[in-house]
Order: structure tokens, then sequence, then C-alpha cells
């Protein structure tokens, strides 16, 4: 079997399992059967007469040969359901762009950059999808998005480890502070003592040993008092006085009436990057459009310095 004898089931099998990372998250994704993924790309492999996955403890990663697959897979399946459509009478997706954006970036940032443009450029589409910097950056690799904000904290590291590397512009760098209740005796300061979060009552994410919420250069075992994964939850929590949490610089213009949003002083500092991240080639001009807006979004948001 030569690989242009290889389905287009195939290759959209091997789009989403590059985008997804497991062959778990893609049979749910696609309303397959597990075995049913491996069958696809193993199909695949033996037209491509080589590994295009490896499989590792945590899910797969692409080899080198995969990384071509994908790329070419991108192209051609964009192709066939632009035809598809064509077909149908449906109107050409040049203007569309599709955005990836993690969790906090859609509570302050991207709501503005999208308001924006559909004033400058309403003729411009753009479709969104929330999820982790990794999915996202898999996304892009996949072909799936066009350009993705992500998040980065010290030691500021790529996002990943493929070639070639992602182009990455930074849209804003501040540290972290901590949203506290306005009825707390922390609130009475225009900053908190790092050796003051002692003890307190933590409103974290679900997650590991890192818990998004929870000031990371705590040094004691955190009390985490509530867990929740959406951001208006957290910080209605903490103006309900049920513990305080860690937020982004940015989300003094989100808060919920009594909430103070303070800088912490001491210790490391915790510094967070927003990145605009696409792969390295031309951008087609509705995709720079959007990242411009996202830029001027970034900069007529940005808070005071410390």
């Amino acid at each position: 079997m030569a690989f242009t004898d290889a389905s287009l089931t195939a290759l959209r099998v091997f789009r989403e399992v590059a985008e997804r990372g497991t062959l778990t998250a893609t049979a749910t994704a696609l309303g397959y059967t597990q075995s049913a993924v491996s069958r696809q790309i193993a199909s695949l492999e033996r037209a491509a007469g080589t590994p295009l996955l490896e499989r590792r403890h945590d899910g797969v990663r692409l080899t080198p040969a995969g990384r071509i697959v994908v790329r070419r897979a991108a192209t051609v399946i964009d192709e066939v359901d632009a035809t598809a459509r064509e077909l149908v009478g449906l109107p050409e997706e040049q203007g569309t762009v599709r955005l990836g954006w993690f969790a906090s970036a859609g509570a302050w940032l991207l709501p503005r950059a999208l308001d924006a443009l559909r004033d400058s450029h309403p003729a411009i589409t753009v479709i969104t999808r929330e999820g982790s910097t990794p999915a996202l950056v898999r996304a892009l690799r996949a072909g799936t998005l066009d350009i993705a904000l992500v998040a980065s904290a010290p030691p500021f590291r790529p996002l990943d480890t493929e070639t070639p590397a992602l182009e990455l512009q930074t849209l804003t760098e501040r540290s972290l502070r901590i949203a506290i209740p306005a009825t707390h005796p922390l609130a009475r300061a225009e900053f908190v003592d790092i050796a003051d979060l002692r003890g307190q009552r933590w409103i974290a994410g679900p997650g590991g040993e890192h818990l998004m919420g929870v000031w990371p250069g705590l040094d004691e075992r955190p009390r985490i008092a509530h867990t929740a994964r959406d951001w208006l939850a957290k910080l209605n929590l903490v103006a309900a006085g049920c513990g305080i949490t860690t937020v982004p610089p940015t989300f003094s213009h989100v808060t919920p009436p009594g909430v103070q949003i303070l800088p912490v002083r001491g210790g490391p500092a915790e510094q967070r990057r927003i990145l605009l991240a696409r792969l390295p080639r031309p951008l087609p001009e509705p995709v720079a459009r959007l990242a411009a807006a996202l830029r001027t979004a970034a900069i007529e948001t940005e808070p005071p310095a410390e």
C-alpha cells in the first residue's frame, strides 16, 4: 500500500490525534472506539512505511515523519472541506480565523479584541476555542487553529520541542496578584506581604501538585477551601468571603464587587506572560487583523506598573 492510497478518514483521525495528544481523547471527540482509532493510525503508518506516532505513558507524540504528515494532512483536509462547501453553494471561508485561548484570557482580552475587530472589520468571522496551553499548541501544529493566546510562566521555556519553532509574541507580562475579600484584614493595605499568605484559605482550580489559584511561592501545604475551574465562580467565592485566590493583574477590569486585587511583596517575582503563538509562515490578512486587534486590546487594558 502506497501513501497515495491513504484514506481521507485516516488523515482526519490522524490530525485529531495530533491535536488531542491521546487516542482516548480522539475516540471520544470523534465518537469512535479506541480500537477503531488505532486501526486508522495503523493503516496510515503502513502506507507511510514508518511510525508516525511515538506511544508514551502520557499519550502520543509525533515522530519526524508524523510532523510531515500532519502538516500536509491539514492542507488536504482543508481543501477537501472547501470543495464540499463550494459544491453545495456555501460561501468560502477566506475571512474566517480560528483562534484558541486559555481560560483567563477569555475574561478580558478576548472580548475586547473581538468587539474592536467587529467594529473595524465586520466581514471577518472569528471562531474561538478554549483550551489549556499544551492543547492549543498541539492544535496549532495540527493546523486546526490559526493563532492562539497561550500562557507562560518562568523560566519561560519554549512551548514545545517540535520544529519549526512556533513564532511567539509577548502581549503582556505582569506579576501575579491576589484576589482578597474586601472585608478581609489584608485588604486594608496597598499590597500583601508574602508572609501573610501563610495559613490562608485558598480557592484553587482542579489540578495536580501546582494548583491554579494558590500562590506558587507558598512555603506550606495550602489549605484548599474550595475548588472551582471557572474564574467567575472563584471570584464570587472570594467576594463571599470564602477564601483568597491568585489572579492575573488584568482581572481588576472584571472583578465583581467585594473583591480587592493586590500585589504581593517578598519572595521571588511571579511573572506571567500572555503570548500570541502561531506557526512561522505568512499570515493571511484576516489573521493579521485579528492579531493586531489582540495586541491593541492588550495594550489598552494594561494595569498601572507596580
